[in-house]
């Protein structure tokens, strides 16, 4: 097997560069090889996702990215193969103050403008959800019924094995150490192994994308940090299901992971790094937030060998960052998700293969989510983040 030449190279096997092979080999173009560095593929950010999947956000374009992707992943199995496992146990979101309530009203308008079935409740219309959440400073709340999670491992797994059936290429243990692009026709990138040649190179790195983009002399803003998932023991007073929930003041979420609770916060002060041990000094903060809004998780004992820790890619507007380069046709940019990868990559996947095969992405226009938004100082970003 040639692993020296191909005509499209993907940098990173994680979900998004095996949705891009998936994609791209299903429209007829296989000769296609992932560049992934680590012995395995889906070792990444993609294998420690909680696997949040939801429709509610404040940009129309993830509110599209969103739509398109879960439609997909409703039918995972019989379209692409693997497992999905989607589970449209709901989000819910939380909300204490005034303003923010305000924002999240403009938000449901906006999303329900764009299809998306989403409710405005009053406080005590929460406990339906989660019952013994602290509701007396809650003004409002909001709930999608096609929110929920998914396994991020088996989609991933699930592209990654029909692409390669269908004639894909990967190159384990295969970093990228050096990059050169000669003019807009061809791309030679450096390995352990030798160069590697190709005519289009997609950065899908995740958390390492702004480092690989250095190595093709592209300033990319994405850096890596940190989240911890942290799990209870069997937990069975909370109902099964319950909506992903969110108390948007703090930032605490929680869902059920079969009987246990699987739940989060991040740090607002951590600093960018690629560290993924748990953070157990962290842990204090995180149970405060929790048990204040749900008082029920003080009685939960931690499964303190069942948490982990993983990195988002955050971008500077919690945008992905996708597209050609305006310089460098050949080099496309597939990242910067904020923690979004896992749920838009059935549509980056689609998109990013129309912008190599149809010379641009067509299905849901991308054009502000290209690079060339910070040099024009046309960032807007994502508020809906967490």
């Amino acid at each position: 097997m040639n692993n020296h030449t191909a005509d499209v190279l993907i940098i990173g096997a994680g979900i998004i560069g095996a949705s891009v092979a998936y994609h791209l080999a299903i429209r007829g173009c296989t000769d296609v090889l992932i560049l992934e560095k680590a012995d395995a593929p889906i070792t990444g950010s993609t294998a420690f996702s909680a696997g949040g999947v939801r429709h509610q956000f404040a940009r129309a374009v993830n509110v599209r990215l969103s739509k398109y992707s879960v439609e997909r992943l409703k039918n995972f199995s019989e379209e692409v193969g693997g497992h999905a496992d989607l589970r449209q146990s709901g989000y819910l979101f939380l909300i204490n103050k005034e303003d923010t309530w305000a924002q999240f009203q403009e938000q449901v308008r906006l999303q329900r403008s764009l299809g998306v079935q989403v409710e405005l409740l009053e406080p005590r219309e929460a406990l339906e959800y989660v019952p013994g959440t602290r509701l007396d400073d809650i003004v409002g709340a909001t709930f999608g019924a096609e929110d929920g999670f998914c396994d991020p491992y088996g989609i991933a797994s699930g592209y990654l094995k029909r692409a390669r059936e269908l004639g894909v290429r990967v190159a384990l243990s295969t970093p990228v150490t050096g990059a050169q692009l000669s003019g807009d026709r061809s791309v030679d990138v450096q390995t352990p192994d030798g160069l590697v040649s190709g005519e289009i190179v997609v950065n899908a790195c995740g958390a390492w994308s702004g480092q690989v983009a250095s190595l093709f002399g592209v300033d990319l803003p994405v850096q890596p940090y940190r989240r911890n998932a942290y799990m209870t023991e069997r937990f069975p007073k909370f109902p099964d299901p319950i909506p992903l929930t969110f108390d948007v003041d703090t930032g605490f979420w929680m869902r059920k992971e079969q009987d246990s609770i699987l739940f989060g916060m991040a740090n607002p002060a951590e600093s960018p790094g690629d560290n993924l041990n748990v953070d157990w000094e962290w842990l204090p903060k995180v149970l405060d937030a929790g048990i204040d809004r749900f008082p029920l998780l003080e009685e939960a004992r931690l499964a303190k060998n069942q948490c982990w820790a993983g990195l988002y890619e955050i971008s500077p507007d919690h945008m992905p960052i996708l597209g050609r380069h305006p310089e460098m046709p050949n080099y496309l940019h597939a990242s910067g998700f904020s923690g979004h990868g896992v749920m838009h990559s059935p549509a980056t996947g689609m998109l990013i293969a129309e912008e190599i095969l149809d010379g641009r992405a067509h299905s849901i226009n991308i054009d502000e989510l290209r690079i060339t938004r910070f040099r024009d100082m046309s960032v807007q970003s994502e508020t809906n983040i967490y």
